[in-house]
């Protein structure tokens, strides 16, 4: 991900805003002169900034309620992305959306002319813009609550507990899998795990500590990437610097990854972490062709052998974006069901609770479509013979990158013998298969978060 620069505003009504940090990168700065070329604009000074974004936000001038340039009907704004009028032209992509008195703002570099203004899903920092500073709204929300509360308590907030009744302490480990694959020699198919470590620690008195110990096992996928909850005391230096970016190798940090804390008294996320395993669980195979006035389709999905065979549910969903109702289907599985939904526009093949023993499955079919109308979806992306199937499921007490915490991972030092309680889970997320017979978007892994 590459900003030119980040901001952090606050802005009282009646007092005007100020700039409490202010962020720019030359590097990429000198890049965005190279992309945009004569569409570039410089970024002007915090001040000149400040006046600019209040203005389009809307939060000066409170005596004007109607400015022609900024609320005429022209130009509806349903995204939180801003264009800047500055002496140079105007600043655009700029980000920013407020919350409790603060302005989160950043401006995505854009690999490309300005002029005309691309499409915004065709810049891949936006949403990476976008995640940034959702996860900076949300430290930032929690740094200021656990503030007000210790200044209201006279203590630290962690250590305010008002539980009586029997203790526990319950650790749920969700993992979830991310896949985009494209069967094609010229692009690399990429996946990527993201896991999130959940606690409720419901303990009598204000001077309970509790340190989980995440571990893997021998053939593990180390965790990396790690963010762990404010209220964390201590972390091993080989957890922090373990990073994605970095190349895989056999010195990587394996665990067990410590993380000791003073337990808040509702349920919280006790860490993130991300994780580069080798192989994706479930390997895809999609081509769709049009024939005369059918469409055939073939699919092959395959379990790897390293995979729990065990899920809660698993299917694959199979739309049709800009075309008519489905009229008429044929079809033969290997394995499972197929249904047509209620709007005539998505195949679900249910899979069920198991693959076969042999791991694979198939699915062939011809579908032929009647005339378009407004009830049926469109997407500017799935246009011609572009589409995709998405899988969903999940697999209970299984993670992909073999993370677990049982009994003997949790030490709690407070009075009286908690009961213990440890689950974990993987669920797909975003776990696309492109048809390999047709053009498809593109995902590189340094974008993929």
């Amino acid at each position: 991900m590459a900003l030119r620069g980040l901001w952090l505003l606050a802005y009282e009504h009646g007092a005007g805003g100020a700039v409490l940090f202010s962020r720019r990168y030359p590097t990429v700065e000198k890049r965005a002169k190279a992309f945009n070329g004569e569409s570039y604009v410089n970024i002007p000074e915090d001040s000149a900034f400040l006046k600019a974004l209040l203005f389009e936000l809307k939060l000066t001038d409170p005596d004007k309620n109607f400015v022609e340039y900024r609320d005429s009907c022209s130009r509806i704004n349903k995204t939180s992305v801003y264009a800047l009028p500055t002496g140079g032209g105007d600043l655009w992509p700029v980000l920013a959306f407020q919350k409790s008195g603060l302005i989160y703002v950043c401006l995505p570099l854009v690999e490309q002319s300005l002029k005309p203004r691309p499409p915004l899903i065709s810049i891949s920092g936006i949403s990476q813009a976008f995640a940034l500073l959702s996860g900076l709204l949300v430290f930032i929300n929690c740094s200021q609550k656990n503030k007000a509360e210790m200044n209201a308590k006279k203590q630290p907030v962690w250590r305010i507990s008002a539980y009586k009744g029997k203790p526990q302490v319950n650790v749920c480990i969700t993992e979830k899998v991310k896949s985009m694959q494209y069967d094609k020699r010229d692009v690399a198919d990429m996946w990527q795990v993201y896991g999130t470590v959940t606690c409720k620690c419901d303990l009598e008195g204000a001077a309970s500590n509790v340190t989980v110990s995440l571990n893997l096992p021998a053939n593990g996928s180390p965790l990396q990437d790690i963010l762990v909850h404010p209220c964390v005391t201590s972390l091993d230096s080989a957890v922090l610097t373990s990073c994605s970016v970095d190349v895989m190798d056999d010195s990587a940090f394996s665990g067990p990854y410590k993380l000791p804390f003073t337990p808040p008294p509702d349920l919280f996320n006790l860490c993130y972490y991300t994780s580069q395993v080798p192989v994706p669980p479930i390997l895809g195979f999609y081509q769709l062709k049009e024939e005369e006035l059918q469409l055939k389709l073939t699919l092959n999905l395959k379990l790897h052998e390293s995979v729990k065979n065990a899920f809660e549910y698993c299917e694959a969903r199979i739309p049709f974006f800009n075309r008519g109702p489905v009229t008429h289907l044929e079809y033969k599985v290997s394995y499972g069901q197929l249904d047509v939904s209620r709007e005539k526009s998505l195949l679900v093949w249910v899979i069920g609770q198991k693959f076969p023993k042999s791991l694979e499955i198939s699915l062939t079919g011809s579908v032929t479509f009647g005339s378009m109308s407004k009830e049926q979806p469109v997407d500017p992306i799935c246009t011609g013979s572009t589409a995709y199937v998405k899988l969903y499921f999940r697999i209970p007490d299984y993670t992909l990158t073999g993370c677990y915490a049982d009994q003997h991972s949790v030490q709690v030092f407070s009075s009286g013998k908690p009961k213990i309680s440890t689950s974990r889970e993987l669920i797909s997320s975003d776990y696309y298969i492109w048809n390999s017979k047709a053009p498809a978007p593109i995902v590189y892994r340094t974008l993929f978060f």
